[in-house]
C-alpha cells in the first residue's frame, strides 16, 4: 500500500505563496535617502542630546561613533508638515525634506 500526502497549496514554479505576515518594513528608500547621521557631541546625553559632526552615511557614523568614548549617533529625518484637503476637510501630513 502506498501512502500518499496532499498538499494545502502549490505554487506555481518560481513563486512563493503570498504570506500576509510578511510585509515591508516601515524603513523604505525615502527614509534612507532624507535620513542625516551626527555623531553625539561630547557632553551630550539621552537627556539632552546635542548633534556634532555629521557623516555621510550610517556607515561613517557607526565606525566614526565607536572611535570615540561615546559610540553613540543620531539619525535625524526631516519632515515638512502640509495641509492637503480630502473630502472638503483639511488634513495634516508630513512630506520627508531632501538633504
Amino acid at each position: 500500500m502506498e501512502a500518499t500526502q496532499a498538499k494545502i497549496t502549490d505554487a506555481p514554479p518560481g513563486q512563493l505563496p503570498a504570506n500576509p505576515a510578511q510585509k515591508k518594513g516601515r524603513k523604505g528608500r525615502n527614509s534612507e535617502e532624507t535620513a542625516r547621521f551626527f555623531l553625539a557631541k561630547e557632553g551630550s546625553s539621552p537627556q539632552k542630546p546635542e548633534l556634532g559632526e555629521e557623516a555621510q552615511t550610517e556607515s561613517d557614523a557607526l565606525i566614526k561613533a565607536f572611535q570615540q568614548k561615546t559610540g553613540v549617533i543620531y539619525v535625524v529625518t526631516a519632515f515638512r508638515a502640509e495641509a492637503e484637503i480630502q473630502g472638503g476637510s483639511p488634513v495634516l501630513v508630513k512630506r520627508p525634506l531632501t538633504k
